[in-house]
């Protein structure tokens, strides 16, 4: 396989609703698309999971577009015919770090070189189901009853999961409401995204009544000692988000105790390789996965369903249906059916883009050199 064209489009969707975390507050989905086409005609899409700015992580969009152009594409572009998405992470491992910018390109190739050998994401990972629990990322609030307001809403629609942002002054009181508004049968669990330290600990602790399926990333991403310490303090499982990027982390975190839960994010880890890795490690060390979500259009949603069907994604996911951020998806879009959504069985990532709605959201299109 060899890359004939390559372009980079940049689009704009409103959410629906304003996503609120510990970072800051999310109107828009920004983001941009990588489409490339090969020498036999397979046309290969792929969703960049930065943000504008570098505050969920190191990386941003202005910055995966400059390592895309002029240090990943080269590397990928030198192998000519010899391309494959297994040789993309060999290839790219010269450049340090930018796992989001090397996940872009590495999925667009990789749904191109399975359109052509006409096997489907789900198939190539290891897929064992053909359709996958979901649960929904419930943000900050403006008050406690808006908070209520919102979950019984996705409850109705047929979530199987909520999961709560959390931050300091802003945890266990909403926790409670939810958890004795709507029982002891809810599974639920919080997401902290690095707000607090381990100086918290005693007051993370005070959510362990309201049994929680995990705590996610409740300390800074590089204190795996700190998570490790906290996990013996704390009932509540702690899982990992951000301290996880390769299988190698996650190795060493299960060793040290730092999590009983891992979330997966394919383009937090550089592809969706690296992520069936991951799994791998921990369904090894009988440590439950689960998928998680960095409000994807139907292009970035696709194949994060298909990699939670694999086995050791045993906890509903962050890959909620197209509606709970957008009005109109890039792709057709994903229902909730009895609480859960369909794997896609087409070839590459399984979704086709709509042409009118990528026309009306997309802001330029660049053509990189190859």
């Amino acid at each position: 396989m060899k890359i004939e064209h390559l372009e980079l489009r940049w689009v704009r969707l409103p959410l629906v609703t304003p996503f609120r975390t510990s970072f800051g507050t999310t109107y828009d989905r920004d983001t941009f698309l990588l489409r490339l086409v090969t020498s036999d005609g397979a046309e290969g899409w792929a969703e960049c999971a930065a943000e504008l700015d570098p505050l969920y992580s190191a990386e941003f969009l202005a910055g995966a577009e400059i390592v895309l152009r002029d240090q990943l594409v080269p590397r990928v572009v030198a192998l000519g015919d010899r391309l494959s998405a297994t040789g993309v992470k060999t290839a790219l491992e010269p450049v340090t770090g930018h796992p989001m910018a090397k996940h872009v390109l590495e999925t667009a190739i990789l749904d191109a070189e399975l359109k052509t050998a006409d096997m489907s994401f789900g198939r190539y990972l290891g897929a064992v189901r053909d359709r996958v629990p979901a649960g929904v990322s419930v943000g900050i609030m403006d008050s406690h009853a808006e908070l209520l307001d919102h979950v019984a809403r996705y409850l109705e629609q047929g979530y199987r999961r909520i999961k709560l942002k959390i931050e300091p002054g802003w945890d266990v009181e909403p926790v409670r409401l939810v958890r004795e508004r709507f029982g002891d049968d809810l599974l639920l669990q919080v997401d902290a995204n690095a707000a607090y330290t381990l100086a918290d600990a005693r007051h993370l602790a005070r959510l362990d009544p309201f049994d929680l399926l995990l705590i996610e990333q409740p300390l800074p991403e590089d204190d795996i000692r700190g998570h490790a310490s906290l996990a013996e303090v704390v009932r509540t499982p702690v899982c990992l988000d951000e301290s996880i990027a390769s299988a190698r982390d996650a190795a060493t975190a299960i060793a040290l105790g730092a999590c009983a839960v891992i979330n997966v994010k394919p383009a937090r880890v550089g592809g969706y390789l690296e992520a069936r890795r991951i799994h791998d490690v921990a369904e090894a060390n009988g440590v439950p996965v689960w998928c998680g979500g960095m409000l994807e259009t139907g292009i970035g949603r696709a194949p994060n369903v298909a990699l939670a069907a694999l086995p050791g994604f045993t906890m509903p996911g962050d890959t909620s249906a197209s509606d709970r951020y957008f009005a109109t998806d890039l792709t057709a879009p994903f229902v909730l059916e009895d609480g859960h959504l369909p794997v896609p069985t087409d070839p590459g990532i399984g979704v086709e883009v709509l042409p009118d709605v990528l026309s009306a959201i997309t802001q330029s299109t660049t053509t990189i050199p190859v």
